[in-house]
């Protein structure tokens, strides 16, 4: 090797490794956002105790911050075409943090409401600005890369409900875990501003999506509009758990909060196969990995809420359907909309995912909680997820995995 080449070499090295320092700095920024989204379900009972809220509204309150996710994340993708992804990240942490804060100070379920939608458009712009970084920087592990995104929600999962019950024993009130957590990122903005440079964030139309060809020339083709559909589906399920089954454990089996908090942390463990779960669908194709999943989702949809009320049997459940829907379902969705698509259109595919997914999980909450309320927890379950799981996972055969973009 001669000294030039050993130069490059180590100049390569030293790149990669700035990249991922950077990258990490981004992830952390996200489990902060994982720490709310788990906290609140946790406290949802002492909201509900405190303002009078029926069982339906309280799975909105839940939940709807994914209508503001929704509604934010197409116009995202637009936004990643004019402005640079670092900024629109930041306005996005920005606009979370403060709607977390004015939650604490809500007077009714109106404005409760409000800010809580206004933290789903803060995570919008932050979620789609992070996944066109991440699968424009790392080309080779586009749903690995996903995955660690994903597994660091997994790592907020895990904290955020034990923190919570620290703080809510300090504090006396749900508030303080509240005003915690959106308080943390303002100090994750500041960190961003220092430490991660344009280098990161900045890469779309350079080396990286040089190497790759393929993929549509526009949205409206056949793999984006079942992935679509599959994000629709994946939306019901995936946020009928996470806003409602804390709920579920607490005032139907009777589960302490601090029992809950616990397997809600458990849960936060499976989130952090995303890794793995994104590794499968960098292996093998979409078709078979989101097939298999969304069976997977359906045998637990029946399993979660018509079987054992033991602690053990929840938490292996819970376990489960981290890694199975949230680390390989949710994971796949995202990568593979970007995949769908020419590199050019990165920004504007995962746009389209946030919409699609967070869109139907703006639902999902009220949904699973009015029809509990109609006919008993075993069957909701069955009826949002085990039925849609199942049609899930025959339209994932549709998928042409052979259309997709490739390195």
């Amino acid at each position: 090797m001669t000294t030039e080449t050993r130069t490059l070499s180590d100049h390569s090295r030293s790149t990669s490794g700035l990249m991922l320092a950077m990258f990490i700095v981004l992830l952390a920024s996200y489990v902060i956002n994982a720490m709310d989204r788990q906290i609140f379900p946790l406290l949802a009972a002492d909201v509900r105790k405190e303002y009078g809220f029926s069982l339906a509204d309280t799975g909105l309150l839940s939940t709807i911050f994914t209508l503001g996710m929704a509604i934010a994340g197409w116009p995202t993708g637009a936004l990643l075409a004019r402005f640079t992804r670092k900024t629109v990240l930041q306005i996005g942490i920005a606009i979370f943090s403060v709607g977390t804060v004015l939650t604490a100070f809500a007077t009714s379920m109106a404005d409760m409401l409000i800010y809580r939608a206004a933290t789903g458009i803060g995570e919008a712009m932050q979620l789609t600005a992070l996944i066109a970084i991440a699968t424009t920087s790392f080309v080779n592990f586009r749903a690995v890369a996903v995955g660690s995104i994903n597994a660091s929600f997994g790592v907020g999962a895990i904290i955020g409900p034990l923190l919570a019950s620290v703080a809510l024993g300090a504090y006396g009130s749900w508030r303080g875990p509240i005003i915690l957590f959106g308080a943390i990122g303002f100090v994750a903005m500041a960190v961003i501003a220092v430490a991660v440079r344009p280098q990161l964030t900045e890469v779309q139309g350079r080396s990286g999506s040089e190497r790759l060809s393929g993929g549509a020339l526009t949205l409206f083709n056949r793999n984006t509009v079942i992935l679509t559909i599959l994000s629709l589906i994946g939306g019901l399920i995936i946020y009928g758990y996470l806003g409602m089954y804390p709920t579920f454990l607490r005032e139907q089996l009777h589960f302490s909060p601090a029992d809950t908090g616990r397997i809600m942390s458990i849960y936060g463990i499976g989130v952090l196969c995303s890794l793995i779960g994104g590794w499968l669908g960098d292996r093998f194709s979409q078709r078979a990995v989101l097939g298999l999943a969304f069976l997977g989702a359906a045998m637990l949809g029946y399993l979660l809420f018509s079987t054992s009320q033991s602690f053990a049997v929840q938490a292996i459940l819970s376990f489960a359907w981290g890694f199975i829907v949230s680390g390989t379902i949710y994971v796949n969705l995202a990568g593979a909309h970007v995949k769908a698509v020419n590199a050019s259109l990165a920004g504007r595919a995962s746009g389209m995912f946030v919409t699609s997914l967070y869109g139907a999980a703006a639902l999902a909450g009220y949904l699973i909680g009015f029809l509990a309320n109609l006919t008993g927890w075993s069957h909701a379950g069955l009826i949002q997820i085990t039925a849609l799981s199942a049609i899930g996972a025959a339209l994932s055969l549709a998928i042409r995995p052979e259309l997709m973009s490739r390195t």
